[in-house]
């Protein structure tokens, strides 16, 4: 199998004079990570290289500065955030030919503010690190049950190189019992569909957990094997996990203010 994992949101909890940034413009209330599990990563890169020539190809998007070659963007690979709506909505379409399952775990980073404060004198750098590091762990828990081997794509993120940290990460989730071996990458959108997929995924998770938006979620929500909100914490000190037979829904999820 083959697994590919990215990021949502962003870190940022302070600006540089101490005043709290969460949910201000631009700004995230979350931070989360996801992991796409794809059976034939070649094949949706068939996929979705073939719908993006066909969508280039219609007059219908000439002139449209994300769609031109030169901007890097939809050309060049498919980005939710970036991509038109009605890009969106084809991408929308093939995910389910896809085969692919994801799991998704998020931290509320209002709920970070208090540790936050008295960890001031660590690097921003650091502690984004470390959040990541914690989620990565969170979403791979459980989440590789077949034996053999098992290719784990990151998004890349930035230029440092956070092999070592990421390997501790998976070997705690993962331990070394039934699931067989794994081996980790890096990578980027326009190299890997998968990672593209799992882009996708997290918009829709994210919509509806920051903006209670939930048609784009409604159409992915049978491969979404695990959204877990580790802040939500009502019934259970160690988060809110929704799946099958109990998905996230906007009237479940706890609202983000309180």
């Amino acid at each position: 199998m083959y697994h590919f994992v990215d990021e949502a949101g962003d870190p940022t909890i302070f600006n540089a004079r101490g005043a709290v940034l969460v949910g201000s413009p631009g700004v995230s209330h979350t931070f989360m990570v996801g992991v796409a599990h794809l059976p034939d990563p070649v094949g949706a890169r068939v996929i979705l290289d073939d719908l993006r020539q066909g969508l280039l190809a219609d007059p219908y998007f000439k002139g449209v500065p994300s769609m031109r070659p030169e901007a890097g963007r939809t050309a060049l690979c498919f980005h939710a955030k970036d991509d038109l709506p009605e890009v969106r909505r084809e991408v929308f379409r093939v995910l389910a030919s896809l085969n692919a399952s994801v799991r998704v775990a998020f931290r509320r980073k209002a709920s970070l503010v208090p540790a936050a404060r008295t960890d001031r004198s660590v690097d921003a750098r650091r502690v984004a690190a470390r959040l990541y590091d914690e989620l990565v762990e969170r979403v791979f828990v459980g989440s590789i049950e077949s034996a053999g081997t098992h290719e784990i794509c990151f998004a890349r993120r930035g230029k440092s190189d956070r092999q070592e940290a990421l390997s501790e990460a998976l070997s705690r989730a993962l331990g070394h019992g039934p699931a067989g071996r794994w081996t980790m990458r890096s990578s980027v959108p326009s190299a890997d569909a998968g990672l593209q997929v799992v882009d996708y995924f997290l918009w829709a998770v994210q919509r509806l957990i920051e903006r209670d938006e939930d048609r784009y979620f409604g159409l992915i929500a049978s491969q979404v094997r695990l959204v877990w909100d580790l802040d939500d914490c009502r019934s259970d000190p160690g988060g809110r996990r929704y799946g099958p037979g109990d998905m996230l829904t906007v009237e479940k999820k706890k609202p983000l203010t309180s």
